[in-house]
């Protein structure tokens, strides 16, 4: 393939250009010619998931695919907060209190709707043509407004303190790792997402997705 899209599950521990330099290297080599190999939505590292990969001429709708609702299943850890948001940051214990099931299921029905939400410092937004999470990373302060995003649904799908493990549909531009602050936040426990899967792209799902060794990535 030289043109058109990619869908990709992405591991662990791997960046999003990770994923995107494994694939331009195997497209290449098949192709026998540079292949134009781009993302359209960066996953934090820790996540999985899935991640639609633009090729050759189709690179130029990136943002079309990147302003599209997504789909997430996420774990998140009460009781603890992360610098970071999720399981890579320094983490700080909050309080120890364990709220029942109802709780959690009535705090959760707060957050469906349009929010404003600040997003993580360490993430990959622009400030002053600087990646957020460099400059936090030199020790500089990092002040990002609040925007508005759009929860459309919020799911508990299991509860064993102190994991909670959501279900959730939001607009672009969401992060859930803020999500997972706020609602500590809101249950007086703090928390942090411990794990984060991106099951789905408007219409493309991750069922459809190939691993990287699937599609012939050796390492």
């Amino acid at each position: 393939m030289t043109d058109g899209i990619i869908l990709i599950d992405k591991p662990a521990e791997m960046t999003s250009f990770g994923v995107v330099a494994r694939i331009r290297r195997v497209l290449t080599q098949q192709a026998g010619k540079k292949v134009k190999v781009g993302h359209t939505g960066t996953l934090d590292p820790f996540a999985t998931g899935l991640m639609i990969l633009v090729i050759g001429k189709e690179c130029k709708n990136a943002g079309h695919y990147t302003k599209l609702d997504k789909t997430y299943e996420a774990t998140f850890m009460l009781g603890q907060t992360s610098s970071t948001g999720d399981p890579e940051g320094e983490l700080t214990d909050v309080a120890d209190r364990q709220p029942d099931r109802t709780e959690i299921e009535q705090v959760l029905t707060r957050f469906v709707g349009e929010i404003l939400q600040r997003p993580p410092i360490f993430s990959a937004l622009k400030i002053n043509g600087q990646r957020a999470y460099k400059l936090a990373r030199n020790g500089e302060e990092v002040e990002i407004p609040e925007r508005a995003v759009t929860i459309h649904s919020l799911e508990l799908l299991s509860y064993e303190y102190p994991h909670v493990k959501i279900r959730t549909h939001v607009s672009s531009g969401t992060y859930i790792r803020s999500l997972a602050v706020d609602i500590g936040e809101a249950l007086g426990t703090g928390a942090y997402c411990s794990q984060l899967r991106r099951t789905s792209i408007r219409e493309w799902q991750l069922k459809d997705a190939k691993t990287l060794e699937e599609f012939g990535v050796l390492n």
